[in-house]
């Protein structure tokens, strides 16, 4: 039977040559993108920042509603069509392209690096290795999969699938084994539970409040557990893990390791919960969280 673990993990880490966090406070964050700098919204950002002067090349200004909308405001020149980054990923790096979306992205979430690096260290010696990648987004980390064995990348954006097939072949992958599925991320996980298909590692991310490609509305209060019981069904005594992040709702991480401690119950190994963040640059940089997260490893 999976143990929950009641104490709250911290999954963080510093930034690298390609990508860091500056400076926080006042509700902000000043990040580097490779050569460029950007501020961008963060409420979690409640203290004051270290410096008064960030010297930044955009800046994205939220619109008036809590529910999102804004604009990119620029100070230099920035590359419209994107610039590229790497992440490293043990021998090898995944590479991508940056660029300022209009939902105040930058076509990747650099909180998610060590998740990537824990999903490797539970897949580590694989290379037949089967994953599936829920709202994969531009596909990092699907790529970072990748070197373990065949992955599934469900996406219900088609632009953002097209993203991540061009990330593919910038990292110079588009050779490996991954399908890359513009679906419903439910309904193609209901799918693959009445195929009896088995994976051996499961990541979902999914948003608070989307679309399918066919007009299907996704609200994860509403649509959560039942695609979290899907992919249970997908997973065995054999399987690895399952990583569930979460971002922007009024809900604990212990609510979403409660969630899995019922579903996974019949399974061995262990659930955590807690918070992603990532630290700000320098020898005594704060900790800025990012989202909330429940994950099952099988040991």
């Amino acid at each position: 039977m999976a143990e929950l673990a009641t104490q709250p993990v911290i999954l963080a880490r510093e930034g690298w040559s390609d990508y860091g966090l500056v400076d926080s406070g006042d509700g902000r964050k000043l990040e580097r993108y490779g050569p460029y700098r950007f501020i961008r919204p963060e409420p979690q950002a409640l203290w004051t920042p270290k410096s008064t002067d960030w010297d930044a090349d955009g800046e994205f200004v939220p619109g008036a509603d809590e529910d999102g909308g804004g604009r990119w405001q620029f100070f230099n020149r920035v590359p419209a069509e994107g610039w590229p980054l790497s992440w490293p990923n043990g021998p090898e790096h995944v590479r991508f392209t940056a660029q300022c979306t209009p939902f105040r992205h930058l076509g990747f979430f650099p909180d998610m690096a060590p998740v990537w690096q824990w999903m490797g260290d539970k897949l580590a010696g694989k290379r037949d290795a089967s994953t599936l990648n829920l709202f994969g987004y531009t596909g990092v980390g699907t790529l970072a999969l990748s070197r373990y064995g065949p992955v599934v990348h469900v996406d219900a954006s088609k632009k953002s699938v097209a993203q991540a097939r061009q990330n593919a072949a910038l990292s110079g992958m588009e050779d490996r084994p991954i399908r890359w599925l513009i679906d419903d991320a439910a309904k193609f996980t209901a799918r693959e539970v009445r195929r009896e298909r088995r994976y051996d590692g499961i990541i979902l991310d999914p948003p608070k409040f989307g679309r399918g490609p066919n007009g299907e509305v996704w609200r994860l209060e509403d649509n959560l557990t039942a695609l979290v019981g899907d992919c249970r069904k997908l997973l065995d005594a054999d399987s690895r893990f399952l990583f569930l992040t979460v971002y922007a709702v009024r809900m604990s991480s212990l609510a979403l390791g409660g969630l899995l401690a019922e579903l996974f119950a019949d399974l061995p190994g262990i659930i955590e919960h807690g918070d992603l963040a990532v630290r700000e640059d320098g020898e005594q940089g704060r900790l800025l969280p990012t989202a909330i997260f429940a994950r099952w490893a099988a040991e």
